[in-house]
């Protein structure tokens, strides 16, 4: 569908209320849209709704889709980001009506705008172009799923067949199809949804995270970090749920693995560098590496962590290293104990590294908290690292440096 001069136009002029006002607006949007629809209640991560998280997210979203309404080739890996979410959340085409109608009145609601004028009409076109582009990307994305060797599309029940404690905040699920069919082939970096019934709700609610292994025939394994509550954030009604309220033996409900932060060249040299919780992709792609054992190549696994109570799968980095001689570690920890040794005590600061760490040919993949990664990424340009060898995964809602969904 095709906007007119005048259609993008009314558009382009509402950027500078996006800019100032945009997450009032998707504050009141979701806000109304789960009240009108509470059926999806189960789509939406409500602990995001209460973070602001989402809203931020969508804020930015339309924002950026605004800023681009003549130039939407400059979002294509964004939307193609936002795709894999939905489709890892199960988003079907007939719920996208559902938002846009929301949508809509919100901007007129908010923006005391009556539903009949040009501008109303203007973001219905705005919009209906936006969710055919995302509906035909999702169909393709389905339609992969459902001809991939053990794919399926939708929530299928997985029970817990083990459940292990990486680190004060971090625990592992191995999960397996409660059919006992054989699972599909992924690529590491990629996540899964999965969807827990949060006791304090009474609803059932989705949360994505990463694939914390390489691939198994027969499970998955994720590994969560528990979401406390501090003087900021209330604690996260998935992470806590599986903490406290699922073991072995439950069943719960996942999506198949989707996700476009991908290993994408396995025998380049490669540079890991994750914080926190953001270790758990790299665990992945380091586990696939290691089954090749590529002696050629130059593997640099640089983690960060706030004190060794929380430091989750250190000891295998270690054990892997026994066997691997062309894998290279680097630990900052801003608090250790006298039992660990960190190669820093402190933050993370790339350009204190030896060069031998950061090859000039490698691919770099970074993953952790939005700060973290922004520093390491610039610190990267800095180090004349190319943006084409940097690639890049933000846990919670949204992406670094792209349209969030």
């Amino acid at each position: 569908m095709q906007l007119t001069t005048r259609q993008i136009e009314l558009v382009q002029a509402t950027i500078p209320t996006l800019q100032q006002h945009g997450v009032e607006l998707t504050r009141y949007f979701y806000n109304r849209m789960l009240s009108n629809n509470p059926e999806l209640k189960e789509i939406f991560n409500l602990g995001n709704q209460r973070n602001d998280a989402q809203p931020q997210a969508l804020a930015s979203a339309v924002l950026a889709y605004a800023q681009n309404i003549t130039t939407l080739q400059n979002l294509g890996n964004a939307i193609t980001q936002i795709a894999h979410r939905h489709v890892s959340l199960n988003i079907q085409p007939e719920q996208y009506p559902i938002v846009g109608t929301n949508l809509l009145h919100s901007i007129s609601e908010v923006l005391n705008v009556p539903m009949d004028s040009e501008l109303i009409a203007a973001w219905r076109a705005a919009y209906q172009q936006l969710a055919d582009i995302l509906i035909q990307v999702e169909a393709n994305l389905y339609q992969q799923q459902d001809s991939t060797k053990g794919g399926w599309k939708g929530w299928k029940k997985f029970k817990i067949v083990d459940k292990r404690e990486e680190s004060s905040e971090i625990t592992s699920f191995y999960l397996q199809p409660v059919d006992n069919s054989p699972l599909p082939e992924y690529q590491p970096g990629q996540y899964i949804s999965v969807r827990v019934l949060v006791p304090q709700l009474g609803i059932r609610q989705p949360r994505q995270y990463s694939l914390s292994d390489s691939n198994h025939v027969d499970h998955f394994r994720i590994s969560v970090k528990k979401e406390a509550a501090d003087q900021q954030h209330d604690a996260g009604y998935v992470s806590t749920t599986l903490h406290e309220h699922y073991h072995i033996g439950d069943e719960i409900e996942v999506t198949n693995p989707t996700g476009t932060f991908l290993l994408h060249n396995p025998d380049k040299n490669t540079v890991l560098i994750s914080a926190g919780v953001g270790i758990t992709p790299m665990i992945a792609i380091l586990n696939t590496l290691a089954a090749e054992n590529n002696p050629y190549q130059q593997i640099s696994f640089i983690h960060a962590c706030r004190n060794s109570n929380v430091l989750a799968m250190h000891q295998h980095i270690i054990t892997l290293q026994q066997t691997m001689p062309n894998l290279h570690s680097y630990l900052a920890c801003e608090n250790p104990d006298t039992q660990l040794a960190p190669d820093k005590i402190g933050r993370l600061e790339l350009t204190e590294l030896d060069s031998t760490l950061l090859p000039a040919d490698a691919d770099y993949y970074i993953c952790g908290p939005k700060q973290f990664m922004h520093s390491q990424y610039q610190a990267l340009l800095n180090l004349s690292i190319p943006k084409n060898q940097i690639f890049m995964e933000l846990f919670g809602t949204g992406t670094f440096c792209q349209l969030a969904a």
